[in-house]
């Protein structure tokens, strides 16, 4: 049997990650017993203290049990939080050592969606890789500048530390996990009865480039917006350095800093994100909206298209328009 300990977080928490972690173990408890074997998880959720919590202002989520009575599990789940993130780890900051302490005996910890902020904050992410939700990329990045966040990924596995890309694709993190615990079969069985895409890797489709610009480097930004007003148009790094009136090298440094981009990479999300739009909305072929873009050269367009999307740009058609 192994012990799955559901956090119960105060302040704002996704209750759609307690919920669905809950009942995705236990499901696969009833998969289990209808195949003729035991029962494998008790499932259980604990806060801080056993106080009930209440979310959304209308459900309340009373903890089985609090961490001061938990002393030793097998995989503690950290569900999704929402509002500020430092306000977030502020209010939870009593839950840190209580997860370190267990995983030092072995136990594994998993975050979903921007759970990933709690788990960042324990220190159990440093020199390891994880993801998150594509929306809290650029404030992660700022709070946890050292931790090597793969923002693609739907799941990243790091000796006994998980973690998820956002939103509903927290279910693919539990189906690893049903599969890793009790078999791939039962997490197939489990993936069809809640009709969830199995082995989804990235969540690349679903990201929407914003510009970036919560920094305070005025010739950066400036730079930006010259980009986003004409990305249809060839544009050089050394033009954008000259307009800026910085080097070039001391541009690129600066532009990286301030969007977590390089220049080149920018101006490829820019064109890129235009040309999801136009593939979404106008009835333009692929040739079409590969030259407004500013691109010339198909094989270019479909191999950065498809590195920035996972899609190329036909499927990424077939899928949205």
């Amino acid at each position: 049997m192994k012990d799955i300990s559901i956090l119960v977080p105060r302040g704002a928490a996704a209750l759609g990650c307690i919920e669905g972690a809950f009942i995705g173990f236990n499901r696969a408890n009833e998969v289990l017993q209808k195949m003729g074997k035991p029962p494998l998880f008790k499932v259980q959720l604990v806060g801080i203290t056993r106080e009930p919590q209440v979310y959304d202002k209308l459900f309340t989520v009373t903890p089985d049990y609090s961490i001061s009575e938990v002393q030793k599990t097998d995989l503690i789940v950290i569900p999704a939080v929402n509002g500020k993130m430092d306000e977030v780890i502020e209010v939870n900051k009593e839950f840190f050592p209580w997860i370190v302490a267990q995983h030092q005996k072995g136990t594994e910890v998993a975050s979903l969606c921007v759970g990933t902020f709690l788990l960042a904050a324990t220190g159990l992410l440093e020199g390891k890789k994880c993801s998150t939700h594509w929306m809290g990329v650029d404030d992660f990045r700022k709070m946890f500048p050292d931790i090597d966040l793969v923002s693609d990924k739907i799941i990243t596995d790091e000796e006994g530390v998980y973690s998820s890309g956002g939103a509903n694709s927290f279910w693919n993190l539990i189906l690893y996990l049903i599969e890793k615990y009790a078999g791939r079969d039962v997490a197939i069985i489990c993936a069809k009865i809640y009709e969830i895409e199995f082995d989804r890797a990235s969540q690349s489709p679903f990201i929407i480039f914003s510009s970036q610009k919560d920094h305070e480097d005025d010739g950066v930004k400036k730079a930006q917006v010259f980009i986003e007003n004409n990305f249809y148009k060839k544009i050089t790094v050394e033009q954008l350095a000259a307009m800026s009136a910085m080097g070039r090298r001391t541009f690129e440094r600066r532009f990286k800093k301030a969007t977590s981009n390089t220049v080149i990479e920018y101006m490829q999300r820019v064109k890129i994100e235009a040309a999801k739009k136009s593939l979404e909305s106008s009835k333009k072929n692929v040739n079409e909206v590969m030259y407004d873009v500013g691109y010339s050269d198909t094989k270019a367009f479909r191999t950065t298209f498809k590195k920035i999307t996972g899609l190329s740009p036909l499927d990424y058609r077939n899928k949205y328009n």
